[in-house]
C-alpha cells in the first residue's frame, strides 16, 4: 500500500470525502417497501429449489471465482507511480470502470442476441470482467493485489455492489476499519461463506437480467444490464477504496 496520511485535505479531497459520507449514509437506509418485498419473493423461489441444486451453484460460482481471484497465474497492471494525486487515480480508475462496462456491454449483447443457451453462457463470462476490473481498480489505488488479504478485500467489494439491502449493510459493517481486521481474516478462501455469497450475488442478477433470456430483446437487455451492472460495480469499489484511503488519514 503506498497512500500516506495528511494533515489537510485539497479542493478535490474534499468533494470525495463528502461523497464518501452521502453513500455511507445511503447505504445504511432501512430497506424500501418494494426492496423488501422483492428479496422475500425471492427467498420464497429458492426455498422451492432442491438443497442439491443450491449446492451445485455454490461449487460453480466457487470455483469460478477462487480461479480468477486466488488463480496464481492472475496478473494486473503494475501499480502506478506513488507521486500521482488522488484526483489523477481516480481519473485512471473512471477510465478502467468505462472501458469494461462497455466490453460487459458488448459480450451481454452478443450472449442475449443468442438465446436460452448463451444467455446462460454470460454468467460465468461477466463475473470474470467484474472480477478482472476490479483487480485493475485496486492496484490503481495503490493496492498489492498479490497479497492474498487484499484478493479478499475485493471478494467483499463484489458482494457489497450485489447483494440485499441487509446483506449489503452487514458486509459494510465487516468492510470498516479493514486494516485492524487483517489479523482476523480467514486463514484460506475455503473458509469464506460460499453459499451466502452466491445466494445473494444470483439473486440480485436474476431479478437484473431475467428479461435477457427473452427473444427479439435479449440482445438490447443483455447489453444495458450489463453495463449498469459493472457500472455499478465500479462505483462501489471506488467508494471502498476511499474508506481504506479515509482510515489512513485518521
Amino acid at each position: 500500500m503506498i497512500f500516506t496520511k495528511f494533515v489537510s485535505m485539497n479542493s478535490y479531497e474534499q468533494q470525495v470525502n463528502l461523497a464518501l459520507q452521502s453513500w455511507k449514509l445511503e447505504l445504511m437506509k432501512k430497506p424500501s417497501r418494494l426492496g423488501s418485498l422483492a428479496t422475500k419473493v425471492q427467498r420464497k423461489i429458492n426455498s422451492y429449489i432442491p438443497t442439491k441444486v443450491h449446492k451445485a451453484i455454490t461449487s460453480a460460482i466457487k470455483q469460478m471465482v477462487k480461479a480468477v481471484l486466488f488463480g496464481s497465474t492472475y496478473t494486473t497492471s503494475a501499480m502506478p507511480d506513488e507521486s500521482l494525486s488522488l484526483l489523477h487515480r481516480e481519473s485512471l480508475v473512471q477510465a478502467k470502470i468505462d472501458s469494461y462496462a462497455k466490453t460487459g456491454a458488448a459480450e451481454g449483447g452478443i450472449t442475449g442476441a443468442g438465446g436460452f443457451l448463451m444467455s446462460m453462457a454470460d454468467f460465468p463470462i461477466l463475473i470474470g470482467i467484474k472480477l478482472k476490473m476490479l483487480f485493475e481498480i485496486a492496484s490503481l489505488y495503490g493496492f498489492d493485489v498479490r497479497d492474498y488479504r487484499e484478493r479478499l478485500y475485493i471478494l467483499h467489494i463484489f458482494q457489497l455492489a450485489f447483494s440485499s439491502k441487509t446483506g449489503t449493510q452487514n458486509i459494510f459493517h465487516q468492510m470498516q476499519n479493514w486494516n485492524e481486521k487483517l489479523i482476523v481474516l480467514p486463514e484460506s478462501a475455503d473458509q469464506f461463506d460460499w453459499q451466502t455469497f452466491q445466494q445473494e450475488y444470483r439473486d440480485y442478477i436474476d431479478l437484473a437480467k431475467l428479461a435477457q433470456l427473452l427473444p427479439v430483446v435479449g440482445a438490447a437487455v443483455g447489453a444495458v444490464a450489463n453495463y449498469q451492472l459493472i457500472k455499478k460495480l465500479g462505483k462501489t469499489a471506488m467508494m471502498a477504496y476511499r474508506m481504506r484511503f479515509e482510515s489512513l488519514k485518521i
